[in-house]
C-alpha cells in the first residue's frame, strides 16, 4: 500500500466531512463515530480509538446502515464521491476505452473489487462501455506505522504487457506518494497509452511531495487507519469499518 497524509471543524452530529474537488475532505477535528454503533470482530476489542469511515459510506449501501446510525450521516455524504461516484467519474472520463485495472495487493483489493463492480454495473445500463482486463502487483512500503525508505515492487512486476495499454491502477491509501511514484516510473518505462490513479483514501501528511491521484474518495487526516483490507502488520484486513488503531492496538500486533 502507498502510505498512511484541512478544513473546518464538523458538528459531530452532522457531517464527518467536505466536499472538495473530487473527494470528500474529513476534517482533522472529526471526532469519528463510536464504536458502539458499529459490529466489529470481537478480537480487535481494546485496538481501536473509533470508526473514521463506516463501511456503508464506502461502498455506498447506506441502507445496510441501522436506522440510528443513518440519521447520523450527513446527506453530502451519502450522495457523494463514495465507490460508485468514483465509478461514474470513471466512466465519465474514460469513455469507451478498453483498460487494464492494476490493483495494488494487499491493501487495495476489496476496494479494487467493489470499484470495478460498478463499473461493470454502470457499463451494462450505458452508452457508454468499459471492456476491463485486471491485473496485480504487490508494493511494501510498511514496517510497523512507520514507512519505509525504499518501495520493494515484491510481485506482479512484469510491466510490458502494459505498452500501449490504458491502465487504471487502483490503491487503497496514498499518503506522502512516493510509492505510486515509484509504481508510475516503473510503468512509464513501458509506454502504456495513458495511465489513471484511483485511491480510496488520502492522507494529509507533513511531508507530502505534492502527489494527488486523479480519483479519490475522501482525503483524510495524518492518521494510520485500518479496515476494509488496509492492514497494520497483516491484521485488521477483516475489519469492514475505516478505524483509527490506538496505541495498544499497534503494541499488541508490532513486529
Amino acid at each position: 500500500m502507498a502510505g498512511q497524509g484541512s478544513g473546518e471543524a464538523p458538528n459531530p452530529a452532522e457531517a464527518p466531512g467536505r466536499i472538495s474537488g473530487r473527494g470528500v475532505v474529513i476534517s482533522d477535528d472529526w471526532p469519528g463515530y463510536s464504536l458502539d454503533l458499529f459490529t466489529y470482530p470481537q478480537h480487535y476489542y481494546g485496538d481501536l480509538d473509533y470508526v473514521l469511515i463506516p463501511h456503508g459510506i464506502i461502498v455506498d449501501s447506506y441502507q445496510s446502515l441501522g436506522q440510528s446510525n443513518r440519521r447520523k450521516i450527513h446527506k453530502k455524504i451519502q450522495s457523494c464521491y463514495r465507490i460508485e461516484r468514483l465509478a461514474k467519474d470513471i466512466m465519465q472520463d474514460i469513455g469507451y476505452n478498453d483498460i487494464v485495472v492494476l490493483c495494488v495487493l494487499k491493501g487495495g483489493y476489496k476496494f479494487c473489487a467493489d470499484l470495478v463492480e460498478h463499473i461493470k454495473n454502470l457499463s451494462r445500463n450505458s452508452e457508454r462501455f468499459i471492456s476491463m482486463k485486471v491485473d496485480f502487483v504487490r508494493l511494501k512500503s510498511y514496517r510497523n506505522d512507520q514507512s519505509m525508505q525504499d518501495t520493494q515492487i515484491i510481485g506482479g512486476d512484469d510491466f510490458s504487457k502494459l505498452s500501449g495499454k490504458n491502465v487504471l491502477i487502483v490503491e487503497d491509501i496514498i499518503g506522502t506518494g512516493r510509492t505510486m511514484r515509484a509504481l508510475l516510473n516503473n510503468i512509464e518505462k513501458c509506454e502504456p497509452r495513458m495511465v489513471k490513479v484511483a485511491s480510496l483514501l488520502l492522507k494529509r501528511t507533513s511531508q507530502p511531495d505534492g502527489y494527488r491521484p486523479d480519483y479519490y474518495g475522501f482525503e483524510i487526516p495524518n492518521l494510520f487507519v485500518v479496515g476494509y483490507a488496509l492492514d497494520y502488520n497483516e491484521y485488521f484486513r477483516d475489519l469492514n469499518h475505516i478505524c483509527v488503531i490506538n496505541n495498544h492496538g499497534k503494541a499488541k500486533y508490532r513486529v
